[in-house]
C-alpha cells in the first residue's frame, strides 16, 4: 500500500528549483520525409513558490512540453531533472488540470475527485476526508453527490480542480484550464485560484500555467515564458513585476501587456540596448520554415481590413486595444494579423498592426479590382500557390492532385495543419479566380475563367 498523502504543506522557500528541462527537442517521424519538429532547444526551470506562465500560441508545443514535464511523454532528446533526479516516467508530485475538464460522467463530484487517492491506495475513510477538503477549498462545498451532467462548465472544472488538488502534489500543471470557459466564468474561477495561492491555501509548491490569454498571464503569473513556433521554443522569459491582487485597468499593467504583444509580434527578436540592459529578459533566435494558415476566410480577412482603413483607426490600431474592440482570442487575432502580413496587406510591429499602402488600396477598390490584388498577391507572396499554379498551367487538362500538395506541405507541418493550409489558400484563391477545386475528385483545376 502506497503511503498516503501528508497534511497540506506551506510552500517551499522560493527558489527551490522543483523541475529543469534542459535541450528537449521533441520529434515525430514519418516516412519518406523530414521529421516534424515540434519543440527544439527547450531550456527552463520551475522553482517553488512561483506560478509560471507559458504563453504561446496554439500549436506551438505548449501542451507537448506540459505532458513532457509531467513524465507522460520522453522527449526525442534531452532530458528532464525532477527534484534533482532524471525523469524516467510518470512522476509522482504532478498533477494537471485540463482543458476539456477530463470527468468520468457516471460517477459523482465526491468519487471523480477521489480517483488518484484511491490510485494510491489510501484508506476509504482518509480519501472521503481530503476529498471532501479539496471539494471545500476550491467552492464545491455541497455538490460531492451531483453528477457531472448536474454542473456547469465552470463548475465541472472545479472539480477537476479539486481531482488535482487532492494528492496534494508539489507542481500543478494546467493546460489551458479556462479556455473552455465563457469569460464570466472564467474570471471567476481564475480570481478564486489566485486568492488562494496568494494566501497559501494551495496544498502545492508551483503552478505551470498553459495559456494563450496574454491578460491571463499577466494577471495569473510571477513569471512568463513567450513560446515560438515551428518549432516551439523559449523565445523570451519575462518576470512580472506587479503584487496580487492586479488591476487589469492599471496603467502598468496595461503597458506590461502592450510590452508582450510587441515582443509576440516581432517577426524575430532583435536585442536592443534597452533589452540588453533588462535582467528578466532573454533572447532566442526564431526560424520559421513555414507558414501555417489557419481557417480564415476571405470575408474575415477584408472585414478586418475595412475596419482598420475606418474611423477613427485609419489604417493603424494597437493590438491590444483591436483585440478588446473585436472580442478576439489571441488565436484569432495574431493568424489574421499574419496572415494580412504574409499577402502584404499589413505590418506588425511594437505591438500594432498597419495597413501597407498595398492594403489601403484593396480596401478603395471595387470588387474586381479587389480581385485581380488579392490574385497578384497570392503569386508574389505564397510559394506554395506559385507551384500549384505552375503545375495547373503545364498540365493539358489544367488539373492536379490536391494530395500532391498536401504532401509538400507535410514536410513542415504537421498533416492536420498541411490539410487546413490548403484549404485556406483554395478559399482565397477561389475568391481571386487564381484556381478552383473539385471535392469530389480532390483535385485542383484552372476553369474558363481561371486560365
Amino acid at each position: 500500500m502506497m503511503q498516503q498523502p501528508e497534511p497540506a504543506p506551506a510552500q517551499s522557500k522560493p527558489g527551490t528549483e522543483l523541475v529543469r528541462i534542459i535541450n528537449c527537442r521533441q520529434a515525430y517521424h514519418k516516412e519518406s520525409a523530414t521529421d516534424l519538429v515540434v519543440l527544439d532547444g527547450v531550456n527552463l526551470s520551475i522553482r517553488s513558490g512561483e506560478i509560471v506562465g507559458l504563453l504561446g500560441r496554439s500549436g506551438s508545443g505548449k501542451s507537448t512540453l506540459l505532458r513532457i514535464i509531467a513524465g507522460l511523454l520522453p522527449p526525442t532528446a534531452g532530458e528532464v531533472i525532477w527534484k534533482g533526479k532524471r525523469l524516467e516516467g510518470p512522476a509522482a508530485g504532478i498533477s494537471m488540470v485540463f482543458q476539456s475538464f477530463a470527468l468520468f460522467p457516471w460517477l459523482t463530484v465526491q468519487k471523480n475527485v477521489e480517483l488518484g487517492l484511491e490510485a494510491q491506495g489510501v484508506p476509504v475513510a482518509e480519501r472521503h476526508r481530503l476529498a471532501e477538503d479539496a471539494i471545500g477549498l476550491i467552492g464545491l462545498g455541497g455538490y460531492e453527490n451531483a453528477y457531472p451532467k448536474e454542473l456547469s462548465g465552470g463548475m465541472r472544472q472545479r472539480v477537476g480542480l479539486a481531482r488535482a488538488l487532492v494528492v496534494h502534489p508539489d507542481l500543478l500543471l494546467m493546460d489551458e484550464p479556462f479556455s473552455a470557459l465563457d469569460v464570466l466564468t472564467a474570471e471567476n474561477l481564475r480570481t478564486d485560484l489566485v486568492e488562494l495561492w496568494a494566501e497559501k491555501k494551495l496544498p502545492i509548491q508551483s503552478i505551470l500555467l498553459v495559456t494563450h490569454n496574454i491578460e491571463e498571464a499577466v494577471l495569473m503569473c510571477d513569471r512568463i515564458l513567450i513560446f515560438s513556433s515551428n518549432p516551439g521554443r523559449v523565445a523570451y522569459e519575462l518576470q512580472v513585476p506587479f503584487e496580487h491582487p492586479r488591476n487589469r485597468e492599471d496603467a502598468a499593467f496595461r503597458q506590461f501587456v502592450d510590452r508582450i504583444y510587441a515582443l509576440m509580434t516581432r517577426r524575430a527578436p532583435v536585442v536592443s540596448e534597452a533589452d540588453m540592459t533588462d535582467p528578466d529578459m532573454k533572447h532566442v533566435q526564431i526560424t520559421a520554415d513555414a507558414v501555417a494558415l489557419p481557417a480564415l476566410p476571405i470575408n474575415t480577412i477584408v472585414g478586418m481590413m475595412e475596419t482598420l482603413a475606418a474611423d477613427p483607426l485609419h489604417g493603424r490600431a494597437d493590438l491590444p486595444l483591436l483585440a478588446s474592440r473585436l472580442q478576439l482570442e489571441l488565436d484569432d487575432l495574431f493568424p489574421l494579423g499574419e496572415s494580412l502580413q504574409l499577402l502584404g496587406f499589413a505590418e506588425l510591429e511594437d505591438g500594432d498592426i498597419m495597413l501597407t499602402p498595398e492594403g489601403m488600396r484593396f480596401v478603395q477598390s471595387e470588387h474586381d479590382t479587389r480581385k485581380n490584388i488579392l490574385w497578384h498577391s497570392m503569386l508574389h507572396n505564397i510559394p506554395m500557390v506559385r507551384t500549384i499554379r505552375a503545375v495547373l498551367d503545364e498540365r493539358p487538362n489544367h488539373r492536379a492532385s490536391a494530395e500532391r500538395f498536401r504532401d509538400e506541405l507535410e514536410d513542415s507541418m504537421s498533416p492536420d495543419y498541411a490539410r487546413q493550409t490548403l484549404q485556406t489558400l483554395i478559399g482565397w484563391a477561389r475568391y481571386a479566380e487564381l484556381f478552383d477545386f473539385d471535392e469530389e475528385a480532390d483535385q485542383l483545376f484552372l476553369d474558363d475563367e481561371t486560365e
